[in-house]
């Protein structure tokens, strides 16, 4: 169909593309912890939402903007690389309220939790270069519609994703209830969670096309 080939190989491999980890499975397991399931299910929709701006903005061309322009490239990535940066500056500065609690994180509501995912996703160009890589290699060159080829496979992928988050944000919620966290191991939690995604951002701010 649109020109798809080898899509068994396309999903087994979009699966486990999902699974390597990133501060997109580092948020969902974090939020999950905090506040359970829900919330890192939230986190995963912002996650998936983010992932569907790629995917149309890619068939439409858009993400071609971000090959191409160095300064388009440069800007997502910084505004990325900071983004990341904030929310780990924002976890080492945090302390444990209680002297025993079980959550490492502060509670949000379920909408900003959402709205970290969405824009973590959406502000890492690596994302944007990934579909663009990775997707036409499963389009024929003789497609009759590459674009609705490229978003039926980027669905495929995002749905695989979701299927894969959830399962984290479950997991995570159901092993944390399972552990009683103190209040000094909590702090430590904040900045150890806070340092990787500090590291992210880094990571993406030294990160080239090239």
């Amino acid at each position: 169909m649109f020109g798809i080939h080898d899509l068994g190989l396309f999903v087994i491999s979009g699966l486990l593309l999902n699974m390597a980890p990133g501060p997109d499975s580092l948020l969902i397991v974090s939020r999950s912890a905090a506040q359970g399931w829900r919330s890192g299910s939230a986190a995963a929709l912002g996650i998936g939402s983010g992932t569907l701006v790629h995917i149309f903005a890619a068939a439409l061309g858009l993400s071609t903007l971000l090959a191409t322009s160095a300064m388009a490239f440069t800007v997502v990535k910084y505004i990325g690389a900071a983004y990341l940066l904030y929310m780990g500056c924002t976890l080492l500065l945090s302390r444990a309220s209680q002297p025993a609690i079980s959550q490492p994180l502060q509670t949000l509501a379920y909408r900003a939790v959402f709205l970290q995912g969405f824009f973590c996703n959406l502000l890492n160009p690596k994302v944007a270069l990934f579909f663009l890589a990775f997707v036409p290699q499963f389009i024929s060159n003789d497609s009759p519609s590459k674009a609705l080829a490229f978003i039926l496979l980027g669905c495929i992928f995002n749905a695989n994703g979701m299927l894969w988050c959830h399962f984290l944000a479950i997991s995570s919620a159901k092993i944390s209830q399972r552990i009683q966290i103190s209040g000094a191991f909590s702090s430590w939690m904040n900045r150890a969670i806070g340092a990787i995604f500090i590291s992210f951002g880094i990571k993406l701010a030294l990160f080239s096309r090239s």
